[in-house]
C-alpha cells in the first residue's frame, strides 16, 4: 500500500512543534503561535528551539551578542560574492555561499548558519542594486541588523515586524524542506548538509518560493475592481491562486492571522503604502469567494505567503529575495531538527514499490 506524497504517514517523533490542521493551530516546543507571534524575539525563538539539542545555549539576551558575533564572522565571506554568482537569483546566489561552509555539529556551526541567510541576502540584494555591502552591528537585534544591512527600514516597529515573521515561519512541523533537512542529518552528514538540503526543498514554488508571486498577482489585479474578474480568468486557465489553500490546513492557515496582524501594526505608523492592505483584503475576499464556487469540495483558505509578501513588500525587500527572508527563519527549525534528528533517529531509509516492466528473458 502506498499513499500519495507519504500523506498521513509519521516519519518523526518531535518535540519541537505540531501542525493541527483540523483546527487551525500550530504549537512550538509548547506555546501556540498566538503566544509568540509579536510577543517573542527571534533570539528567544532560537533559544526556545536549539534548547536541550545544543550544548551552552545562550538564554535570550545572550543570544542577541552570540548571533551578533556569528554575522560579523559569516561577513568575512561575502568577499566571495563574485559576477558569476551576481548573475544568480539571490536564492541561488545565497546557496552557493552558504555552500562554502564545512559541516560541523556544535553551537558555533548552528549560529553560523543562522546569520548566514540574513548577511548574505542583504549583500547579494545590495550588491544587485549596484551597493556595497554594510557589514553587521553585532550589538542590534538579528532582525533590527537584518534592515540596517540591507540599508533600509531601521525604525524599532520595523525590527518587530519582521521579529514577528521570522518567529512565524521558524518552525512547522515535518514540512518538506524540514524533512530533507532530517534525511540528510539522519546519514550523519552535518548540519551544512542538512541546511542546504532545507534550503534546495524551499525554493520551489509549492514551499518557500510562494510569497514572490503573490506580489505579482496583487500587480496584475490592479484595482479592486478587476480583482474577480481576474480570478476567475485565472482558475479559467487552471492557474493556482498564490497564498490560498495548503497541504495540511483544512481551515484558516494560523500563520496569515499573526502576519496580517503584524502587516496592519506597521502600516498603521506608516504612509509608505498607502491603500496596500485594503486592496489585499478585497483581493483576499474576492479570491475566497471565487475559490468556494468554483472548488466547493475543496477547502482553500488564505495560507502564510499572501500576508508574507504584504509585510516583506512594506518592510523593503525585493519580492526576489522573499524565499531568502523565509530561510532566515526556517533555518532555525531546520538546525533544531537536524540535531533531535541525530539524538534519537536512525538513518531515513523508506521502502518504495517497483512498478516497472519485469525483467525481460535474453534472447
Amino acid at each position: 500500500m502506498t499513499t500519495d506524497g507519504l500523506d498521513g504517514v509519521v516519519a518523526a517523533d518531535t518535540v519541537l512543534s505540531e501542525v493541527d490542521g483540523g483546527n487551525g493551530r500550530l504549537i512550538i516546543r509548547g506555546y501556540s503561535l498566538d503566544a509568540l507571534a509579536g510577543a517573542t524575539t527571534f533570539e528567544a525563538l532560537a533559544e526556545l528551539l536549539f534548547s536541550g539539542f545544543f550544548n551552552d545555549v545562550p538564554d535570550a539576551e545572550g543570544m542577541v551578542g552570540a548571533l551578533g558575533e556569528a554575522r560579523r564572522a559569516v561577513f568575512g565571506e561575502v568577499s566571495a560574492l563574485d559576477d558569476r554568482l551576481n548573475a544568480l537569483s539571490p536564492f541561488d546566489a545565497v546557496r552557493a555561499l552558504i555552500a562554502r561552509f564545512p559541516d560541523g555539529d556544535d553551537l558555533a556551526t548552528a549560529l553560523r548558519l543562522l546569520a548566514a541567510p540574513a548577511v548574505f541576502t542583504a549583500a547579494v540584494v545590495r550588491a544587485r542594486r549596484g551597493e556595497a555591502p554594510v557589514p553587521p552591528n553585532p550589538t542590534l537585534t538579528h532582525s533590527a541588523d537584518i534592515l540596517a544591512m540591507m540599508g533600509g527600514r531601521t525604525a524599532a516597529a520595523h525590527a518587530a515586524a519582521l521579529d514577528t515573521y521570522l518567529v512565524t515561519v521558524s518552525d512547522h512541523g515535518l514540512n518538506a524542506s524540514t524533512f530533507a533537512a532530517r534525511v540528510v542529518a539522519s546519514t550523519r552528514a552535518g548540519l551544512t548538509s542538512a541546511v542546504l538540503a532545507g534550503l534546495c526543498a524551499l525554493k520551489g514554488p509549492l514551499h518557500g518560493g510562494a510569497p514572490g508571486p503573490v506580489i505579482e498577482m496583487l500587480n496584475e489585479i490592479g484595482t479592486t475592481e478587476n480583482a474577480r474578474p481576474w480570478l476567475e480568468a485565472a482558475l479559467a486557465h487552471g492557474d493556482r491562486l498564490m497564498g490560498f489553500g495548503h497541504r495540511i490546513y483544512r481551515v484558516r492557515d494560523p500563520r496569515a492571522d499573526a502576519l496580517k496582524r503584524a502587516v496592519r501594526t506597521l502600516i498603521a505608523g506608516s504612509n509608505s503604502i498607502p491603500g496596500r492592505l485594503e486592496f489585499a483584503e478585497s483581493v483576499e475576499a474576492a479570491a475566497l469567494a471565487v475559490l468556494r464556487e468554483h472548488k466547493p469540495n475543496r477547502s482553500l483558505e488564505t495560507n502564510v505567503e499572501f500576508y508574507t509578501a504584504l509585510l516583506l513588500e512594506a518592510l523593503g525587500f525585493p519580492p526576489e529575495a522573499f524565499t531568502c527572508v523565509f530561510a532566515m527563519g526556517r533555518t532555525a527549525g531546520w538546525l533544531a531538527h537536524a540535531r533531535e534528528q541525530v539524538a534519537g533517529g536512525r538513518l531515513i531509509r523508506p521502502q518504495s514499490r517497483y512498478v516497472g516492466p519485469s525483467p525481460k528473458k535474453a534472447a
